[in-house]
């Protein structure tokens, strides 16, 4: 352990050209299709779909579905930071089962919509549609 100040150690980095905040990730795309495949998702969020504006009774939904979901509470609550003093976060948690979770983006309006089921085997999709 180190008894160097912040302002040093910040120094430090900034001299060894180490950002950990600089950060930019990207994706090296492999499918020789996908300007075509991103083309026909765009055209639907700018409401086009094959070279036709869609009709107002029509919608675009984008929708996610994340299956068997761990539902865990922090045993103890954390506390916010203050003057000389870090954030606290407990690292120990309850265990509450699993979830399945939808989530929707009607994407022109811009609304959003989400649901959740804690009962093994059951969608959330029909109470998400009903709303």
């Amino acid at each position: 352990m180190t008894e160097a100040s912040a302002s040093t150690i910040w120094r430090w980095l900034h001299e060894d050209a180490i950002r950990p905040w600089q950060v930019r990730s990207w994706i090296f795309r492999r499918d020789p299709d996908f300007l075509a495949k991103a083309s026909r998702a765009l055209d639907l969020y700018q409401r086009r779909f094959e070279g036709k504006r869609l009709r107002p009774n029509e919608y675009v939904i984008s929708a996610d579905e994340k299956s068997q979901l761990q539902a865990l509470g922090r045993r103890h609550p954390t506390t916010p930071p203050g003057p000389g003093r870090a954030l606290r976060c407990e690292f120990e948690y309850r265990r509450g089962g699993t979830l399945a979770y939808l989530a929707a983006w009607d994407v022109p309006t811009p609304t959003s919509s989400a649901a959740s089921r804690r009962r093994p085997g059951s969608s959330p999709s029909a109470a998400l549609w009903r709303k």
